[in-house]
């Protein structure tokens, strides 16, 4: 009787290293790997930005977005850009409140994975799974902290929102999005009370549509 061989399953320590993942995957034959993450998910105005990368060669100091200063940010989107594969998918919010936040993000990480120039033997995910990828795949909790192609994914992300807010910021200057990047701040509910949301608001969101309803009462009751 013959009987089948299964491969002993690999075991990946949180405290391995940023590249744990990448080489246990590796030693295991799936390789490239891509990481997907997302920026924007918990601001009221401004894109979902979602990206992919499959790293080329390992970086430095690489981290988890949001735990880097936003110089530290731009200086590994410098380093990662030129020696990764990269798929970047920009969600505008007029397409976050007709089809849904979970929706577009879920989405976006499929489209950006078929962005990437080659095929993915495998896919890391930050936080949740993501049904119909083209490879096998494995939602990573906080993997922007222990996975190093999900923290380049994330730093993709983040600094390609942050520019996109600054830009906006030129245009509605009144709202502050080059400080705040269009998440909800005392500052930020201040100018939606005085001037309402302007077109690039996620009107679907609790924050903006509360001044939205405030602001049409008023104008009834003038």
């Amino acid at each position: 009787m013959t009987v089948a061989f299964r491969p002993r399953p690999s075991v990946v320590r949180r405290d391995s290293g940023l590249y744990a993942y990448e080489r246990a995957l590796a030693r295991r034959g799936l390789a490239p790997i891509a990481g997907v993450d997302e920026a924007g998910r918990g601001a009221c105005a401004g894109p979902l930005v979602v990206a992919a990368v499959i790293l080329r060669r390992q970086i430095d100091g690489l981290g988890d977005s949001k735990l880097l200063t936003p110089v530290a940010r731009e200086r590994l989107y410098d380093l990662i850009m030129p020696v990764s594969h990269v798929g970047i998918v920009i969600i505008p919010p007029g397409e976050i409140d007709a089809k849904g936040l979970h929706k577009c993000n879920v989405s976006g990480m499929r489209r950006a994975v078929a962005q990437l120039p080659c095929d993915p033997e495998y896919i890391l995910t930050d936080g949740f799974p993501v049904p119909g990828l083209p490879a096998p795949s494995l939602a990573v909790w906080k993997g922007d902290q222990v996975a190093a192609c999900v923290a380049a994914a994330s730093i993709v992300a983040k600094v390609t929102r942050d520019r996109m807010m600054v830009a906006l910021d030129a245009r509605f200057p009144q709202y502050g999005f080059a400080e705040h990047k269009g998440y909800v701040t005392p500052g930020h509910r201040l100018a939606l009370e005085t001037h309402g949301p302007c077109p690039d608001h996620r009107y679907s969101f609790v924050t903006v549509a509360r001044e939205m309803g405030e602001n049409e009462m008023g104008a009834g009751v003038a």
